[in-house]
């Protein structure tokens, strides 16, 4: 590292600056590299900038650095990924899961596989490539266990995909009800802001809002929807069916009921089986503007509500505690920083499945060695997809295209 002042091409100094020379093999890229440390303001990088680009230099695209590291070996693609995943995690527990990810834990599970299905290829392969010494073939019976083996152990990584979606996402928790039931103000409550417009007049909500939170240390995406209910203008209607569009794709939905309103409880049995096969957390609100000859119902609330005042704020702490074992049900084991939270692995990883389930579908069927060992070579190539061992230009540039520029 040295001391210096950086001059522009007219010898004017721009900034007092340190400079760092990293060898090839010694840099974040694994080439030859030279790190400029300067003061953060905008103009003065700018001005660095402008400088190093005029004596012949261009703007990295994204990911290049990242892009560069994994081309020169340093790092595979599952560390490249977990770079961008480190940057854009914005909860302890999406950064836990990148920072596992980053530190190899992944990586090595996944060769872990790799390993298993190569051993079973390699008796496969015994009997194509050795005929005249006579090599028998594989003992079905056992090869067929190994490849339910590997099956199970791949499948139960895959399935990890659930709440690693969870992980890098976001938990999408929808706040549905009919009009004037509270959906806004617990809305705001759950923000700890006034991000709603809350009025005592029905159907005020006539699209949805959305906001992110971090709830326990989860990303939890809240989505305020409008009442749902017969009447309404065409404004209303359409605000109606985003509603039940964001209900369909939520993790949780919050089914919120006026329980000071004469008649609620009828109500609340045909609105659930409307809402169909949906996770709901059912909650009774307005606690507080219940008639004094009605409190003694809240006793009686079934089991399953849980009876809150977004007035007086009674119930907010159960509500919350009730909406993370929600979210902590969903997730897999986080101990052992092994989760898929990328949609690519998951599709590689199935693929995998797919082509070894077709393998083992052909030594229960007696067919021929070659025809068996293609299937589980198809297996191989779908984990080295993950891991970057097999990969094409197309591949990098999906993966890098999302990343920062100088990353």
């Amino acid at each position: 590292m040295r001391y210096g002042h950086f001059v522009d091409r007219n010898g004017a100094v721009i900034d007092e600056v340190l400079v760092v020379y990293m060898p090839k093999g010694k840099s974040y890229t694994g080439q030859h590299q030279v790190e400029i440390y300067c003061h953060g303001g905008r103009q003065v990088v700018q001005l660095i900038q402008s400088e190093i680009v005029g004596d012949g230099a261009r703007m990295a695209e994204p990911g290049e650095f990242t892009k560069l590291a994994f081309l020169a070996g340093r790092i595979d693609l599952t560390k490249a990924e977990a770079v961008a995943e480190v940057i854009a995690a914005n909860t302890k527990t999406s950064f836990d899961a990148a920072r596992d990810h980053l530190l190899g834990k992944y990586q090595q599970h996944v060769a872990t596989l790799r390993e298993k299905l190569i051993d079973i290829l390699a008796d496969v392969e015994a009997s194509v490539d050795y005929p005249e010494e006579d090599v028998e073939a594989a003992d079905k019976q056992r090869l067929e266990e190994a490849i339910n083996v590997i099956m199970a152990d791949i499948s139960e990584l895959a399935a990890t995909y659930q709440g690693g979606q969870i992980i890098s996402e976001g938990f999408k928790m929808a706040i549905a009800g009919r009009p004037n039931a509270g959906k806004s103000s617990l809305f705001n409550l759950l923000l700890r802001q006034e991000r709603a417009l809350v009025t005592p007049t029905p159907g005020t909500t006539r699209d949805y809002l959305s906001e992110w939170i971090d709830l326990g240390g989860y990303k939890v995406n809240i989505i305020d929807t409008a009442g749902l209910r017969a009447t309404g203008g065409a404004v209303e209607r359409a605000g109606q069916k985003s509603s039940k569009a964001i209900i369909a794709g939520a993790h949780l939905v919050i089914w919120m009921v006026d329980i000071s309103k004469p008649g609620w409880n009828r109500q609340v049995g045909p609105d659930l089986e409307a809402l169909g096969d949906r996770l709901i957390l059912l909650i009774g609100n307005k606690l507080d503007v219940m008639r004094e000859s009605a409190k003694d119902t809240a006793k009686a609330l079934p089991a399953d509500m849980i009876a809150i005042s977004c007035k007086t704020n009674a119930g907010i702490k159960q509500l919350r505690e009730t909406i993370l074992e929600r979210i902590e049900k969903n997730l897999p084991d986080l101990t052992s920083g092994v989760v898929v939270t990328s949609a690519r692995h998951k599709q590689k990883l199935s693929s995998a499945v797919k082509s070894l389930r077709s393998a083992r579908k052909k030594i229960m069927a007696g067919e021929s060695p070659e025809l068996t060992a293609f299937d589980l070579r198809e297996a191989v190539n779908a984990i080295d997809e993950i891991t970057g061992k097999v990969y094409n230009e197309d591949i990098l540039g999906r993966i890098f295209s999302k990343f920062c520029i100088g990353k």
